[in-house]
């Protein structure tokens, strides 16, 4: 519909997640009509993410460093991991201040209709975590959603004939939505109130 570097950056913003034809014009329009200190600005972190930001090499969260600051951090319980999808579920989990172990992204979930299977995600590492016996606990904190629940199920399964405890989120997340948009409340509470999927020691 328009020429040149406009239409390119209306086709760029409309790759984005959530952001249609509509919205990606709306939001090149207002680039357009956005001081142009600002736009570079935008433009440098743009950059810089795309330059400085990689995921850690033992969790998979992002980070600046080849270890997030989780995983570096003595502080934290070294025999809990908590297993998310996504890196912005770790974000969601820590605002709840109820965990204090580390974590593991699989960076997604299982979704045959996507053609993502359990080698498309971090699993074989979250396996090789577990080998030396250190870890305890494995909460599985996928999405409450099918995707989410076939994940879990997987994994539990994988560890069903270990001595690591195996716990899923309780009840207090709504089904069918996604971990990062519960409020603190909620999610804090369906931490607390985990269950055990499995238990080694019965």
């Amino acid at each position: 519909m328009y020429e040149g570097p406009i239409q390119n950056l209306i086709d760029e913003l409309g790759r984005l997640p959530g952001v249609g034809p509509k919205g990606a014009q709306r939001i090149a329009f207002y680039i357009l009509s956005t001081d142009a200190d600002d736009v570079q600005r935008l433009a440098d972190a743009l950059r810089e993410v795309a330059e400085k930001v990689r995921f850690c090499q033992t969790c998979f969260n992002i980070s600046e460093e080849t270890t997030c600051r989780i995983c570096q951090d003595v502080r934290r319980d070294r025999t809990a991991i908590c297993v998310v999808e996504e890196s912005k579920d770790v974000g969601a989990v820590e605002r709840t201040h109820e965990f204090r172990g580390l974590y593991h992204v699989l960076g997604g979930a299982i979704s045959p209709i996507d053609n993502i299977g359990p080698a498309d995600l971090h699993i074989r590492e979250l396996l090789t975590r577990l080998a030396d016996g250190t870890v305890t606990e494995v909460i599985l904190a996928t999405d409450p959603n099918l995707e989410g629940e076939a994940t879990a199920t997987y994994i539990s399964r994988l560890l069903i004939d270990t001595d690591v405890v195996v716990s899923r989120l309780a009840s207090g997340l709504p089904v069918g939505g996604d971990l990062e948009y519960a409020d603190e409340v909620t999610l804090g509470r369906a931490f607390v109130g985990r269950r055990r999927v499995n238990d080694p020691r019965s």
